[in-house]
């Protein structure tokens, strides 16, 4: 019997002290074999995050606490370690991978300086040591990133999604810890990649006897990797086992609700309605500057002559791998970032298409009829401002006539909608959210614009399945009562199929097939069309 490394006792968890209270985990018990996976599994908000971070006391003691339980890792209650301790095992004896690894990563320094800083402090390499280097090139590759060597200089804002979360897993596991927290590990991966990671962590921890705590709500992902499954729900365990028997036969009513939900249906016929959104040969080239004087030596071609026609009520999904394109595409169309071709816009009713200015004060009129909901809710919310004034802070810009009622009104619709009706949220601020709930926040911020133009960048890859049906019901009853148009960008093909009625595959910046949804799914023509749907488990 492998010996205990993990164990949660009566474990609880609060938001705030004394009168204000608010416990989110409820005395829960749970164990950790060394080499075992275990899968903590349940929809937004249920405590899986929480529970998580308390094993290495990641939350501010200032508004998260403990009140009873232990929680113990190789025998010693992580929950009273002073800091010297604790400060020994992050990192080296316990690897992390967030949930959000833009904010995770330091803005300020390349992806060389911060995986050469946790093996500095752990391992004590020396910076100008060329194993260091050599160390971080290694991780780097074994987690598949592509030019490994050639990106050490990046920042994490010149990465995508994907890239960035591959970043995240190296870090965690370059010290070669005995257990790994993996937070969502895969929600910035399209599926190929997801498949390699697992192999990877599966690999690894053969290797090294690696226990993994799995954080997730992809149960396909739960099946093909975790051994152990504990289902969360209102923070209570409400079921655990092998995770044969619990897929096999779930004995709890909302197991057997989280293993039902499924996104699978037909497409959409594309509509008749008049273009709102036209883009022509748009191309988003970015230097790369060697040398000491940093002079251009080539260029990134991340979108290299993209053309489309999104009609109202629309959806458009773009579908590609990670570093394809497809977020930068969505920026360009924005005017978020510099880029050649054209972008052709119909502002409001009765108007025509016209182009978009590149000037950003002749743009910022526009922005409320064309707004974004970014991939990373936690990076694009303020963590100084409160849900109230996170989503009325676009009507205070683009709406200045309505009154502080109207504006009231306005918000508390748009939170309903998104299924955060209740008073208490208004006043709470983001880091008092699980990641779903922060999408959802983010989402409500742009609904209250009514915008014609929705640009959807992975706008669901943090919430469970149960919350998925809902954001994309309620996307859907948007479009057909106000027409808004959609550019859904995702790796999640069984999403991309049950919401659009057009697609446009890219990879390596360019379009490699677009046309109807129907006709893809059902007739793909493409090579890499049909890796894509081989590899998301829908038939070809």
């Amino acid at each position: 019997m492998k010996k205990t490394l993990v164990q949660y006792v009566n474990f609880c968890a609060c938001f705030g002290k004394g009168a204000n209270a608010r416990e989110v985990v409820h005395g829960i018990n749970l164990t950790l074999a060394a080499g075992e996976t275990l899968a903590l599994v349940g929809e937004s908000g249920s405590g899986k995050t929480v529970s998580a971070q308390a094993l290495l006391r990641l939350q501010s003691e200032d508004w998260i606490h403990y009140p009873q339980g232990q929680i113990l890792f190789n025998g010693e209650d992580v929950l009273r370690m002073n800091a010297d301790k604790l400060r020994a095992i992050r990192g080296r004896e316990i690897g992390m991978i967030f949930q959000e690894p833009m904010t995770s990563l330091n803005p300020l320094h390349t992806i060389e300086q911060q995986l050469g800083e946790t093996l500095s402090l752990h391992q004590g390499i020396r910076r100008r040591d060329p194993r260091l280097r050599a160390a971080i090139i290694e991780s780097l590759e074994h987690v598949g990133l592509r030019d490994a060597a050639a990106r050490l200089s990046a920042y994490p804002h010149e990465l995508s999604g994907g890239e960035r979360q591959r970043v995240m897993i190296a870090m965690a596991l370059i010290n070669k810890p005995r257990l790994l927290i993996a937070d969502e590990p895969t929600t910035a991966l399209d599926v190929t990649i997801q498949a390699q990671i697992i192999a990877l962590l599966s690999s690894l921890q053969r290797e090294m006897g690696l226990a993994v705590l799995f954080i997730t709500h992809d149960l396909a992902l739960v099946k093909s990797f975790a051994g152990r499954v504990a289902v969360m729900k209102d923070g209570l365990i409400v079921e655990e086992g092998s995770c044969a028997e619990l897929f096999a036969a779930p004995n709890h009513e909302y197991t057997r609700a989280l293993l039902a939900a499924d996104l699978s249906g037909t497409p959409r016929e594309p509509g008749t309605r008049p273009a709102v959104l036209e883009a022509q040969d748009i191309k988003v080239h970015f230097p790369v500057r060697k040398g000491l004087l940093r002079r251009t030596s080539g260029w990134i071609k991340a979108v290299d002559g993209i053309s489309f026609t999104l009609n109202e009520g629309d959806a458009l999904g773009i579908v590609g791998e990670s570093g394809s394109g497809k977020t930068t595409l969505g920026k360009a169309l924005l005017r978020l970032l510099p880029s050649e071709g054209g972008v052709f816009m119909r502002p409001g009713e009765g108007a025509k298409l016209a182009p978009m200015p590149k000037n950003e004060k002749e743009m910022r009129p526009l922005r409320s009829a064309i707004q974004i909901i970014f991939q990373d809710p936690f990076g694009s919310l303020s963590p100084r401002m409160t849900v109230r004034d996170i989503v009325s802070e676009g009507l205070l810009i683009h709406k200045r006539g309505l009154s502080k009622t109207g504006r009231e009104a306005k918000v508390r619709a748009a939170l309903a909608e998104v299924g955060l009706g209740d008073e208490a949220f208004l006043d709470r601020y983001p880091n008092e959210f699980s990641g779903g709930q922060r999408q959802r926040i983010a989402i409500a911020r742009s609904l209250v614009l009514e915008p014609r133009v929705l640009v959807l960048d992975e706008p669901t890859s943090s919430l469970d399945r149960t919350a998925q049906f809902q954001v994309i019901a309620l996307l859907r009853a948007l479009q057909e009562r106000h027409g808004i148009a959609c550019i859904f960008i995702s790796h999640d093909l069984r999403l991309v199929k049950s919401f659009c009625s057009k697609l446009l595959i890219m990879r390596a910046g360019v379009c490699v097939e677009s046309g109807s949804a129907e006709e893809i799914f059902a007739r793909p023509q493409h090579e890499y069309t049909r890796a894509l749907l081989a590899s998301a488990g829908l038939k070809v």
